[in-house]
């Protein structure tokens, strides 16, 4: 599959495949948004690497990745809010069919709805999190002016380690597999550790009284 990825760097197209990938994962978790990310950061570093008449041909441009990233990941957001505000009892069902989702509310949304704007950007990192965050802000009613801002600090965040793992890691490792493995592992572990942060409240916590 990175070989395939692979390919796909060295075309202006990487950039709509990230930007569909990323708009869509919010409704579809298992995506690999991510690994998009870092294989197209990846491709970059080693472009620089290979001199400035490689940089100024090849794609993706680095910079144009992170824009990329973080526009699309904050529209997705926004269509998923939208679509939770009007959902109603149909959303509630078309969530109960994802058994990733299903659990994703289980485990975070009592914990996101103690915490403050912070979580949001830490869920953004978890599996789903993302999902259960949009979702959930959309069918609580909450206020785009409440949401919108940390959608876009999440964005930012989780857009910008994404691409400094893939970019940095072929740097400093020297090969572009090597790196994109690397940085998955890091993307992984950074995941894992985001959905324990996210539920830890849940479990530490108790709840306040009515």
């Amino acid at each position: 599959m990175l070989e395939t990825l692979g390919s796909l760097t060295s075309s202006p197209w990487i950039y709509a495949l990230v930007a569909l990938s990323i708009l869509l994962d919010v409704f579809l978790p298992v995506l690999p948004s991510g690994i998009l990310v870092i294989t197209a950061a990846a491709a970059a570093a080693a472009a620089g690497a290979a001199g400035p008449v490689a940089v100024h041909d090849q794609v993706p441009d680095i910079l144009a990745l992170l824009v990329t990233a973080v526009t699309a990941s904050v529209l997705g957001d926004m269509a998923a809010y939208r679509l939770a505000r009007r959902g109603g009892a149909r959303l509630d069902r078309a969530i109960a069919r994802s058994r990733r989702l299903t659990r994703a509310h289980e485990r975070l949304g009592t914990a996101l709805a103690r915490g403050g704007g912070a979580l949001v950007v830490v869920a953004r990192f978890a599996p789903a999190g993302r999902s259960v965050v949009s979702l959930g802000a959309g069918k609580t009613h909450r206020k785009v002016k409440e949401f919108l801002p940390w959608s876009v600090l999440a964005a930012i965040a989780w857009a910008g380690y994404s691409v400094a793992l893939g970019y940095f890691g072929t740097q400093w490792l020297g090969t572009t597999w090597l790196g994109t493995a690397v940085s998955l592992i890091a993307l992984f572990a950074a995941g894992a550790l985001a959905a324990y942060v996210v539920r830890r409240p849940t479990d530490a916590t108790p709840a306040p009284a009515a």
